[in-house]
């Protein structure tokens, strides 16, 4: 459960998720019409495939099927988020969404139910609405509990002082962690000092007063005037059969009354702002954040579309403005634009991330990362489109880049109840598609005369406040009538639908075809038909050794990151750009001996996909500007990891149980060495260890998808097959190596959140007799949401927000760790080192009852078969397969060993390997702050 703020340290991965988040639509399926089996539904209307209903009560539904994939999500969409929050209530709708997991009538313990039966289930608020979804293997027994389950929560929920009791504590450390983001409590403050009256300004995990004192029966009212079905949404989307869900929905929502009571329509709004204003934040931390906001329009009003493009051209990494005008001049990091997508009048977020002064040479005369200058040339370069009007060529960047990202989700069915909650939040689902039409419909003027209207010093809220005689004022935001703005609106060609793959080991490796080139390079080839034609590809590269590694770990990272930076025919900015032109995603990464790609596309783009990377493999520019941005944006990274919890704890308990000498390729490298060490490289290593050790006769490549297989296997012969390493190599072994005893309490000032983690080392590799039954046996203990750790520290103590445990082994080596770990508040560090030691203990003494191991086995099987469903994670393990000379019948032989083990092997491993005195612990927090 969590809000939908901004929450990770840097603002560069925001703009998708946050800017993007919904966007799906699905193939055309003629509709069921009203029957006597399911009389009180009415068909509204048919959009691209979408079929939306409504129940007598109200309550409106949405059916996507679609037999692509054998998986089916269940989503509901209240329309109350922390907008409809009155005086005292703030964070009531975050509460709520926590409290409606503690169970209903019929459904009093919601946790276990869901992991029994391998349901991936979450609930988020946000500002205009909350949403609750769960996605699971196709079945129709486990769709009716949904359902079941929903509409029963809906009006049955456990609304209890109880729960409240131990919910609050796990709350309040979710505001703690969001507190130690330097970054998201910075939008916070730049958007309550943005808005005067409306609640868009309020954070949605609420007042830290409020969600201390609200009373249960204040709480009671709030839930029973929102959830209702007349105030919501439901969404089944994926394999099911539509007849048949249509009258579980009837049984199971159709019962419910419609409300007597009327909801009335919010109506605050802020005035025009009449200058600028500006916060200043002032807490510990390493990077420096300018951010910008400036109001806008609703989500429904025509011109908001201009905004989503404004965002990308302003704020896009490599080819947007802020980029080249901050990060490419060095005065910052990274860059970050974000068009809030809302039902009310919104805004539009723009930030940069420097360096802090301590850590850089700080010269206003030199252009160094000074936090004065950075702000300058941020409002600067965001206010001067009147001087620097937007080009054809910046524009049509921006519609491919939106377009691109629409595709890929418009591609996975799965995440369509989901993706289309803000756009229910926001009024009508429809919203989506008008969104999509309206972005293609962009001329230059449009966009142009928005950013001059909107973008100007007087609607702006940044850090400071500058008084000015004649303030240049934007128009008054207003509301919009949906109704009318979707008048003109004519639905598209749905996208069409791919074949109903079975995804059991067996069929995938009488599926799949297997070979290698001439040079050694192995490949594997899943042709399947899929939903709007998509592909994957999974390629790893091995190089060196133990020996020809010495001292290279800091240079091969960098090597690799360095490859989509540009091509010897392409820069950095044209890479970039052709792969949003041809819809692809693309990851480039590695570690000391290998560098893995990973790809999506559509079947039509992907040759030329595969020569986009086959040059940044081969032909890679290595720029020395380039380059230079890329050491400035990891030592950034670096020098904020110094500060959190989190980091430090690892830092520490990986440098503490090194045991490789310096230098070597698996010893660790704490956070300062590595500073130091990047510092200290130079592009001639980077060039000089691809040229030494790139080549493709270690290498495997996986592709599951839509593909042409014998056009692409010669293509990738004649990339690859004669591409060969000039340095020998074999796999870095990492034999068992004991733990420590390990104690570590560290302190890191000023930070709310604190973080534990513990590890034992295993000599455990995964063909161990003992795996099976270790791995199952910590899935009981920490490694799901209904585990005991979690149980403890989270359901019956509330102390944590997340935690848990994770057993990690290798697949060559008869070795391996047990970790465990949690976030929790540092004065409640004693109880939460108690009470996972005590759930560890209870099992080695007493084992797990066989209800706990019977549905266990049940959903660890069933999250075994949906990642099987994934075409990018099926593409990465036929990838490890070729490597480790296997096939998918590894896994079904896992499958059959874990559904075989006793209670007594499972306890055994327990009592075997998991010792509490034996776990090396590390403690981060602000523990002496009182």
């Amino acid at each position: 459960m969590e809000t939908m703020k901004p929450s990770r340290l840097t603002f560069l991965s925001l703009a998708l998720a946050l800017a993007f988040l919904p966007a799906i639509s699905t193939a055309a399926t003629k509709p069921p019409m009203s029957s006597s089996a399911t009389s009180g539904i009415k068909l509204i209307r048919t959009v691209e495939g979408m079929n939306e209903y409504e129940l007598s009560n109200g309550l409106k539904v949405l059916l996507v099927p679609d037999a692509s994939k054998p998986i089916t999500t269940v989503n509901i969409t209240y329309r109350v988020g922390s907008k409809h929050e009155n005086y005292g209530e703030t964070g009531m709708a975050h509460l709520l969404e926590h409290l409606m997991f503690k169970g209903s009538k019929a459904h009093p313990r919601l946790w276990e139910e869901m992991s029994q039966r391998g349901v991936q289930f979450n609930g988020t608020t946000w500002l205009d609405r909350t949403n609750y979804y769960e996605t699971f293997a196709a079945k129709p027994e486990t769709l009716e509990w949904a359902l079941s389950m929903e509409a029963d929560r809906m009006v049955n929920s456990r609304i209890s002082g109880d729960d409240l009791k131990t919910e609050f504590s796990v709350v309040r450390n979710e505001m703690e962690k969001n507190e130690n983001s330097a970054s998201r409590i910075l939008i916070q403050r730049i958007l309550s000092a943005a808005y005067q009256w409306h609640n868009y300004g309020k954070d949605t995990i609420g007042a830290r007063t409020d969600v201390e004192n609200v009373s249960i029966p204040r709480l009671q009212d709030f839930w029973r005037k929102y959830y209702q079905p007349d105030n919501a949404v439901l969404v089944v989307a994926g394999s099911f059969d539509t007849a048949q869900t249509l009258k579980l929905i009837e049984k199971k929502f159709g019962v419910i009354p419609r409300p007597k009571r009327i909801l009335e329509s919010t109506y605050t709004l802020d005035p025009v702002q009449d200058g600028e204003r500006s916060v200043v934040v002032r807490r510990v931390g390493e990077s420096q954040f300018v951010g910008a906001a400036y109001h806008t329009v609703p989500a429904a009003h025509p011109d908001y579309a201009a905004f989503e493009a404004l965002s990308i051209i302003l704020g896009d990494t490599p080819n947007g403005r802020l980029y080249k005008s901050l990060v490419e001049s060095k005065l910052g990091t990274g860059v970050f634009a974000w068009s809030a997508n809302l039902e009310e009048p919104g805004f539009i977020l723009f930030a940069v991330e420097l360096r802090s002064e301590q850590n850089s040479i700080v010269s206003v005369e030199k252009n160094d990362q000074s936090i004065v200058v950075a702000k300058k040339v941020l409002i600067n370069t965001i206010e001067d489109l009147a001087a620097n009007p937007i080009s054809d060529e910046e524009l049509a960047r921006a519609k491919a880049k939106i377009d691109s990202d629409m595709n890929k989700v418009f591609n996975s069915p799965e995440q369509l109840g989901v993706a289309l909650s803000d756009h229910i939040g926001n009024g009508d689902w429809r919203l989506l598609f008008l969104l999509r039409d309206r972005v293609k419909a962009l001329s230059k003027a449009d966009v142009q005369r928005v950013a001059q209207t909107w973008l100007k010093a007087s609607n702006r809220t940044t850090g400071e406040f500058i008084p000015e005689a004649d303030p240049k004022r934007a128009p008054k935001p207003a509301k919009v009538d949906i109704a009318e703005q979707l008048k003109q609106f004519k639905p598209g060609v749905a996208v069409a639908a791919g074949e109903s793959f079975d995804a059991s080991p067996k069929n995938i490796d009488q599926r799949t075809h297997s070979g290698q080139f001439a040079n050694g390079m192995k490949y594997a080839f899943l042709p399947k038909s899929t939903r709007g034609n998509t592909v994957s590809a999974s390629l790893s590269f091995n190089m060196g050794n133990e020996k020809n590694l010495q001292g290279k770990a800091i240079i091969a990272s960098l090597t690799a990151d360095m490859l989509d930076r540009g091509t010897k025919k392409l820069t950095s900015k044209q890479f970039s750009e052709q792969l949003n032109n041809l819809q692809a995603k693309l990851q480039i990464g590695g570690d000391v001996n290998r560098v893995s790609v990973y790809l999506e596309t559509i079947k039509g783009n992907l040759p030329k996909v595969l020569d986009l990377v086959n040059d940044a493999l081969r032909e890679p520019a290595f720029d020395e500007a380039e380059f230079s941005l890329l050491i400035n944006q990891e030592l950034a990274q670096l020098e904020a990891s110094r500060k959190e919890p989190q980091a430090i704890a690892g830092d520490i308990l990986k440098s503490k149980l090194n045991t490789w000498p310096a230098g070597d390729p698996r010893a660790y490298i704490p956070i300062e060495q590595r500073i130091e060490q990047t510092n200290a490289v130079k592009l001639s290593d980077l060039k000089s260890f691809w040229d030494t050790f790139y080549g493709a006769n270690h290498a495997e490549v996986a592709i599951v998808g839509d593909f042409d297989e014998a056009a692409i296997q010669s293509q990738l012969a004649k990339q690859y097959g004669s591409w060969n390493v000039k340095q020998n190599y074999a796999r870095l072994a990492r034999p068992f190596q004991a733990n420590k005893a390990l104690d570590i309490k560290q302190q890191t000032p000023d930070k709310a959140n604190a973080f534990f983690i513990g590890r034992i080392a295993l000599p455990v590799g995964d063909q161990h007799a003992d795996y099976p039954a270790l791995a199952f046996a910590n899935y009981l203990l920490g490694g799901s949401m209904n585990s005991r750790i979690m149980e403890r520290i989270r359901q019956k103590d509330g102390i944590s927000y997340g935690g848990g445990s994770n057993v990690q082994v290798s697949s060559q080596d008869e070795s391996g760790s047990f970790l465990t770990y949690a976030i929790y508040a540092p004065e409640n560090r004693a109880k939460l080192e108690a009470g996972i030691r005590e759930e560890i203990e209870r099992v080695r003494k007493e084992g797990f009852s066989d209800t706990e191991i019977k549905l266990g086995k049940e959903s660890f099987v069933q999250q075994m078969q949906l990642s099987r469903t994934q075409d990018g994670s099926l593409a990465g393990a036929l990838a490890n397969n070729l490597y480790l000379g296997r096939t998918m019948q590894f896994s079904a032989d896992f499958e059959a060993r874990l559904k075989a083990l006793s209670p007594e092997q499972i306890k055994a491993v327990v009592v075997k390997y998991i010792d509490p005195a034996r776990l090396s612990v590390v403690y981060a927090g602000d523990f002496d702050k009182k």
